[in-house]
């Protein structure tokens, strides 16, 4: 199954980037064995419109743009659903089984994501109450992606 990251918003050089991109790697590596791909990130610049309605506007049309035909979305947003990890994996596991081809999760910029792109989204999750920047919240998605396939694989990175 094809996994894609596309959020608004550019990771910098520097420890945040590292860090996610160690993660990518990891997951792609051990995901080849459980039919999950290295996630794909996808930067899209943040809107310059003026107003936060029609920066978010602006920005979900480009983020669908950005997805695979046919991919079930998953929105990362604070009002979403929290889930363990091992209630991650076992949705990307079924999923997979399920034979879907793509996975796309997106992630929106300082204002969110637009009404429209939530409504559209399969699954809204969360990474806790809290409000997150975007770096941190792409840095959380690929570690719990590479956790889904190690669980997945039955691999012991995660322990409980």
């Amino acid at each position: 199954m094809r996994l894609v990251v596309a959020a608004v918003g550019r990771l910098k050089a520097g420890p945040e980037r590292e860090l996610v991109q160690r993660y990518v790697e990891r997951c792609g590596q051990i995901g080849r064995g459980v039919a999950l791909s290295e996630p794909e990130i996808v930067e899209l610049d943040e809107s310059r419109a003026r107003r936060p309605d029609e920066r978010k506007r602006d920005e979900a049309e480009r983020l669908i743009a950005a997805l695979p035909p046919k991919a079930a979305l998953i929105a990362l947003d604070e009002g979403g659903k929290t889930q363990t990890s091992e209630a991650f994996a076992a949705d990307l596991g079924r999923r997979r089984d399920e034979g879907l081809s793509a996975l796309a999760f997106v992630i929106g910029g300082a204002d969110g994501l637009a009404p429209e792109l939530l409504s559209r989204a399969d699954l809204r999750l969360a990474f806790g109450a809290m409000t997150w920047p975007h770096q941190i919240v792409r840095l959380l998605l690929a570690e719990q992606l590479y956790r889904a396939a190690t669980i997945l694989a039955g691999h012991p990175y995660h322990r409980v």
